[in-house]
Protein backbone atom coordinates (compact mmCIF):
# COMPACT_ATOMS: atom_id res chain seq x y z
CA UNK A 1 0.00 0.00 0.00
CA UNK A 2 1.41 3.64 -0.83
CA UNK A 3 1.57 5.32 2.56
CA UNK A 4 3.04 8.50 0.87
CA UNK A 5 1.98 11.56 3.06
CA UNK A 6 1.33 14.95 0.76
CA UNK A 7 2.09 18.56 1.83
CA UNK A 8 -1.56 19.77 2.60
CA UNK A 9 -1.44 23.60 2.07
CA UNK A 10 0.12 22.72 -1.38
CA UNK A 11 -3.07 20.84 -2.54
CA UNK A 12 -5.96 22.91 -0.67
CA UNK A 13 -4.28 26.06 -2.21
CA UNK A 14 -4.25 23.97 -5.66
CA UNK A 15 -7.74 23.01 -4.92
CA UNK A 16 -8.64 26.65 -4.11
CA UNK A 17 -7.07 27.67 -7.41
CA UNK A 18 -9.19 24.83 -9.77
CA UNK A 19 -12.76 25.83 -7.61
CA UNK A 20 -11.63 29.69 -8.92
CA UNK A 21 -10.79 29.27 -12.49
CA UNK A 22 -13.50 26.99 -12.84
CA UNK A 23 -16.04 29.71 -11.55
CA UNK A 24 -14.32 32.36 -13.27
CA UNK A 25 -14.91 30.52 -16.72
CA UNK A 26 -18.52 30.31 -15.96
CA UNK A 27 -18.50 33.44 -17.05
CA UNK A 28 -16.02 33.80 -20.49
CA UNK A 29 -18.87 31.24 -21.86
CA UNK A 30 -21.64 34.65 -22.44
CA UNK A 31 -20.81 35.78 -25.71
CA UNK A 32 -20.25 39.23 -25.55
CA UNK A 33 -22.24 40.81 -28.28
CA UNK A 34 -20.59 43.22 -30.77
CA UNK A 35 -21.84 47.20 -30.63
CA UNK A 36 -23.69 46.56 -33.69
CA UNK A 37 -25.89 43.91 -33.03
CA UNK A 38 -26.52 46.59 -29.78
CA UNK A 39 -27.18 49.27 -32.06
CA UNK A 40 -29.47 47.49 -34.68
CA UNK A 41 -31.60 45.33 -32.03
CA UNK A 42 -31.54 47.32 -28.88
CA UNK A 43 -29.82 46.29 -25.48
CA UNK A 44 -33.16 44.78 -24.04
CA UNK A 45 -33.41 42.71 -27.02
CA UNK A 46 -29.79 42.10 -26.90
CA UNK A 47 -29.58 40.76 -22.76
CA UNK A 48 -32.99 39.00 -23.39
CA UNK A 49 -31.52 36.35 -25.80
CA UNK A 50 -28.66 36.12 -22.95
CA UNK A 51 -30.58 34.87 -20.19
CA UNK A 52 -30.66 31.04 -20.60
CA UNK A 53 -26.54 31.92 -20.68
CA UNK A 54 -27.32 33.94 -17.37
CA UNK A 55 -29.16 31.67 -15.72
CA UNK A 56 -26.56 28.90 -16.10
CA UNK A 57 -24.07 31.14 -14.96
CA UNK A 58 -26.06 31.85 -11.60
CA UNK A 59 -26.85 28.04 -10.99
CA UNK A 60 -23.36 27.23 -11.65
CA UNK A 61 -21.98 29.76 -9.53
CA UNK A 62 -23.44 29.17 -6.39
CA UNK A 63 -23.87 25.50 -6.92
CA UNK A 64 -19.76 25.47 -7.60
CA UNK A 65 -20.01 28.27 -4.52
CA UNK A 66 -21.80 25.56 -2.49
CA UNK A 67 -19.47 22.54 -3.13
CA UNK A 68 -16.25 24.65 -2.78
CA UNK A 69 -17.51 25.89 0.85
CA UNK A 70 -18.01 22.18 1.51
CA UNK A 71 -14.85 21.31 0.34
CA UNK A 72 -13.49 24.11 2.60
CA UNK A 73 -15.36 23.13 5.57
CA UNK A 74 -14.19 19.44 5.21
CA UNK A 75 -10.79 19.25 4.44
CA UNK A 76 -9.93 21.81 8.29
CA UNK A 77 -10.64 18.25 9.51
CA UNK A 78 -7.66 16.37 7.80
CA UNK A 79 -4.75 15.70 9.62
CA UNK A 80 -2.91 14.22 6.42
CA UNK A 81 -3.25 14.17 3.15
CA UNK A 82 -2.49 10.38 1.60
CA UNK A 83 -3.01 8.74 -1.82
CA UNK A 84 -6.18 7.76 -1.60
CA UNK A 85 -7.59 10.97 -0.47
CA UNK A 86 -5.34 12.91 -3.19
CA UNK A 87 -7.05 10.91 -5.66
CA UNK A 88 -10.63 11.26 -4.73
CA UNK A 89 -9.56 14.95 -4.53
CA UNK A 90 -8.60 15.00 -8.37
CA UNK A 91 -11.33 13.09 -9.38
CA UNK A 92 -13.97 15.84 -7.67
CA UNK A 93 -11.96 18.70 -9.32
CA UNK A 94 -12.27 16.50 -12.53
CA UNK A 95 -15.81 16.65 -12.79
CA UNK A 96 -15.12 21.01 -11.41
CA UNK A 97 -13.25 21.83 -14.66
CA UNK A 98 -16.09 19.64 -16.83
CA UNK A 99 -18.95 22.31 -15.15
CA UNK A 100 -18.11 25.25 -17.69
CA UNK A 101 -18.21 22.82 -20.38
CA UNK A 102 -21.14 21.19 -19.47
CA UNK A 103 -22.83 24.43 -18.51
CA UNK A 104 -22.54 25.88 -22.31
CA UNK A 105 -23.50 22.77 -23.88
CA UNK A 106 -26.55 22.92 -21.25
CA UNK A 107 -27.65 26.43 -22.38
CA UNK A 108 -26.73 26.03 -25.50
CA UNK A 109 -29.65 23.36 -26.18
CA UNK A 110 -31.52 25.51 -23.47
CA UNK A 111 -34.67 23.55 -24.09
CA UNK A 112 -33.32 19.98 -25.13
CA UNK A 113 -33.68 17.65 -22.87
CA UNK A 114 -30.21 15.70 -23.26
CA UNK A 115 -27.83 18.91 -22.96
CA UNK A 116 -29.52 19.36 -19.34
CA UNK A 117 -29.35 15.76 -18.34
CA UNK A 118 -25.52 15.82 -18.87
CA UNK A 119 -25.63 19.18 -16.92
CA UNK A 120 -27.23 16.62 -13.93
CA UNK A 121 -24.93 14.20 -14.69
CA UNK A 122 -22.06 16.40 -13.99
CA UNK A 123 -23.29 17.90 -10.93
CA UNK A 124 -24.33 14.55 -9.42
CA UNK A 125 -20.31 13.57 -10.22
CA UNK A 126 -19.13 16.52 -8.32
CA UNK A 127 -22.07 15.37 -5.43
CA UNK A 128 -20.62 11.49 -5.35
CA UNK A 129 -17.00 12.20 -5.30
CA UNK A 130 -17.79 15.33 -2.15
CA UNK A 131 -19.58 12.28 -0.68
CA UNK A 132 -17.06 9.89 -1.12
CA UNK A 133 -14.22 12.56 0.21
CA UNK A 134 -16.42 12.93 3.21
CA UNK A 135 -16.56 9.37 3.99
CA UNK A 136 -13.23 8.96 3.55
CA UNK A 137 -11.62 11.12 5.81
CA UNK A 138 -14.91 10.38 8.60
CA UNK A 139 -12.87 7.16 8.68
CA UNK A 140 -9.13 8.02 7.93
CA UNK A 141 -9.34 10.82 11.48
CA UNK A 142 -11.80 9.00 13.73
CA UNK A 143 -12.97 12.11 15.31
CA UNK A 144 -8.82 12.80 15.67
CA UNK A 145 -9.23 16.55 14.26
CA UNK A 146 -12.59 17.34 16.08
CA UNK A 147 -14.98 16.00 13.42
CA UNK A 148 -17.31 14.35 15.88
CA UNK A 149 -19.30 11.68 15.24
CA UNK A 150 -22.80 14.47 14.69
CA UNK A 151 -20.61 16.91 12.38
CA UNK A 152 -19.17 14.07 10.67
CA UNK A 153 -23.05 13.09 10.18
CA UNK A 154 -24.10 16.76 9.10
CA UNK A 155 -21.25 16.24 6.25
CA UNK A 156 -22.32 13.27 5.08
CA UNK A 157 -26.29 14.64 5.00
CA UNK A 158 -24.84 17.54 3.91
CA UNK A 159 -22.95 16.14 0.60
CA UNK A 160 -26.04 13.65 -0.04
CA UNK A 161 -28.20 16.14 -1.05
CA UNK A 162 -26.47 17.67 -3.89
CA UNK A 163 -25.80 14.67 -5.20
CA UNK A 164 -29.26 12.91 -5.08
CA UNK A 165 -31.21 16.46 -5.70
CA UNK A 166 -29.03 16.21 -9.10
CA UNK A 167 -29.50 13.09 -10.01
CA UNK A 168 -33.40 13.40 -9.43
CA UNK A 169 -33.17 16.31 -11.36
CA UNK A 170 -31.48 14.22 -14.43
CA UNK A 171 -34.23 11.32 -14.23
CA UNK A 172 -37.24 14.16 -14.06
CA UNK A 173 -35.50 15.76 -17.15
CA UNK A 174 -37.22 12.71 -19.34
CA UNK A 175 -40.36 12.86 -17.47
CA UNK A 176 -40.78 16.73 -16.58
CA UNK A 177 -38.38 18.63 -18.48
CA UNK A 178 -39.55 22.01 -16.92
CA UNK A 179 -39.62 21.27 -13.40
CA UNK A 180 -37.00 19.61 -13.38
CA UNK A 181 -35.11 22.77 -14.30
CA UNK A 182 -35.75 24.16 -10.69
CA UNK A 183 -35.78 21.33 -8.66
CA UNK A 184 -31.90 22.17 -7.99
CA UNK A 185 -33.49 24.80 -5.23
CA UNK A 186 -34.05 22.39 -2.95
CA UNK A 187 -30.23 21.57 -2.65
CA UNK A 188 -30.32 25.40 -0.67
CA UNK A 189 -34.00 24.35 1.31
CA UNK A 190 -33.06 21.19 2.52
CA UNK A 191 -29.26 22.49 3.41
CA UNK A 192 -30.98 25.37 5.26
CA UNK A 193 -33.04 22.27 7.43
CA UNK A 194 -30.08 19.57 7.83
CA UNK A 195 -27.78 22.57 9.07
CA UNK A 196 -30.62 23.68 11.72
CA UNK A 197 -31.21 19.81 12.85
CA UNK A 198 -27.58 19.31 13.43
CA UNK A 199 -26.96 22.37 15.54
CA UNK A 200 -29.77 21.91 18.02
CA UNK A 201 -28.62 18.60 18.01
CA UNK A 202 -24.53 19.50 18.60
CA UNK A 203 -25.90 22.47 21.14
CA UNK A 204 -27.65 19.45 23.09
CA UNK A 205 -24.96 17.16 23.58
Amino acid sequence: MDDTIFDKSRVISFCDAIFSIAITLLVLEIAIPNYKIVEEHGTWKVLQNRIPSFIGLVVSFFVTALYWVAHMRITKYVSTIDSKLLWINILLLFFIVLLPFSTAFYVGGFTLTGPFAFYCFNLAAIGFFNYIMVKYIIKKEKGKTGLTLLKGKREKARSLNGLLIWILAGIMAFILPLLARYIFILIFIINIFINRYYKNKIKSK
